[in-house]
């Protein structure tokens, strides 16, 4: 499958899950909660008041070597949405894309997503835990901070 069929399927329109496409083009589904909503927008909220450039996007989907994943939320500079404009899916990713942990994602799942984003052009990824714990991370590892935006919080509070 790929994800234009996936967005052209009605019956995949209404799930309360996430939809992602592996490398062999099936789909892989998370239950959303209240909890990862709430953690994405106050992630969105401090974005809007961290970046005055650039744009924010929910639900991005990058094309990446297993497949199509969707960042929970991404940070794109103006430059890139000149050039990549509404691309669905992104060939390559922002340059800050986050995943909000999800009680069905596994460590090694989220670290290959940070590999996989890296590896599509994003700067950094940022992960945020069940408790609101931010970590930050960039080609060479983790991160005590993000180095884009050193003034985003490690915690996030809703």
């Amino acid at each position: 499958m790929i994800w234009a069929e996936v967005l052209a399927d009605k019956s995949l329109q209404d799930l309360p899950y996430k939809i992602e496409l592996n490398g062999r083009g099936q789909i892989v589904m998370s239950p959303a909660s209240n909890r990862h909503g709430l953690y994405q927008s106050e992630i969105v909220r401090h974005f809007h008041r961290l970046a005055r450039l650039g744009r924010v996007i929910t639900e991005c989907s990058v094309q990446t070597a297993d497949g199509v994943k969707v960042a929970d939320v991404a940070w794109m500079s103006s430059a890139f949405a000149k050039k990549h404009g509404l691309v669905t899916p992104y060939r390559t990713a922002p340059e800050i894309c986050v995943e909000v942990v999800s009680p069905s994602n596994t460590k090694m799942e989220i670290d290959e997503k940070i590999t996989l984003y890296l590896a599509k052009g994003a700067q950094e990824m940022w992960v945020c835990d069940s408790h609101g714990q931010m970590t930050f991370h960039d080609h060479s590892g983790e991160l005590a901070k993000s180095k884009v935006f050193p003034r985003f919080p490690n915690k996030i509070e809703y």
